[in-house]
């Protein structure tokens, strides 16, 4: 069956949030008074929701929430825009478009930080639906998202191809019977994602118009 629908994760897939991200969970870990860890052992909070990654690193979940205001508090206003467009993204979106797909975000972030980042790279007009996480925490995990994406757009699961770089985007996608592939310029590695069974393994972004393309023609 063709890929008629694909959906796409937003950090470390279309962008590179690193240090917007990484900014902001430091400001959180300063504004409750806890020694504030080094950047770069941060890069495990860019995928996952953020109450989770707190909690594993042992915060409670009354720590856990307090971080997860602060880290939107200055995230909202100053993080979202330390970002930058990973290379070839406007153009396979505009690919996909011209392709006659229909292209939804499916990511983590919630919606309204989501959206204005869309609209800050101008992408915003590639997109037939924005699947995103809702600030209550209510729709969080990826598995909501697509299911939410599934839900409003009416696509069948296996109609769909979820674009990811981490293991959460694979996990995600197959609880719900979506095939995902893992593209490699973000924050996730090859041993991830074979380990976590991805469906297909691409170096750039180009590769997923090979597979989609292939497909097709099946």
């Amino acid at each position: 069956m063709a890929f008629g629908t694909i959906l796409f994760d937003l950090d470390g897939t279309l962008t590179d949030p690193y240090i917007g991200i990484t900014s902001g969970v430091m400001y959180a870990y300063r504004g409750l008074g806890f020694e504030v860890p080094e950047r770069d052992t941060l890069r495990s909070f860019i995928g996952p929701p953020l109450f989770d990654e707190f909690t594993r690193r042992g915060f409670t979940e009354e720590q856990a929430r307090e971080a997860v205001r602060l880290y939107r508090e200055y995230y909202g206003e100053t993080g979202l825009f330390e970002n930058r467009l990973i290379p070839g993204a406007e153009e396979l979106l505009r690919e996909l478009k011209r392709m006659g797909k229909r292209v939804c975000l499916a990511t983590s972030k919630p919606e309204q930080f989501s959206v204005r980042i869309l609209e800050h790279f101008g992408l915003i007009g590639y997109f037939d639906f924005i699947g995103a996480a809702s600030m209550d925490g209510s729709r969080g995990t990826k598995a909501e998202v697509i299911r939410y994406v599934l839900d409003n757009t009416g696509a069948a699961p296996g109609d769909c191809l979820m674009v990811g770089d981490r293991m959460h985007d694979i996990i995600g996608a197959h609880e719900v019977g979506v095939k995902c592939a893992a593209v490699m310029v973000g924050f996730g590695s090859r041993e991830e994602f074979e380990e976590y069974g991805a469906d297909y393994i691409c170096d750039d972004l180009e590769q997923t118009i090979s597979i989609i393309r292939e497909q097709c023609a099946c």
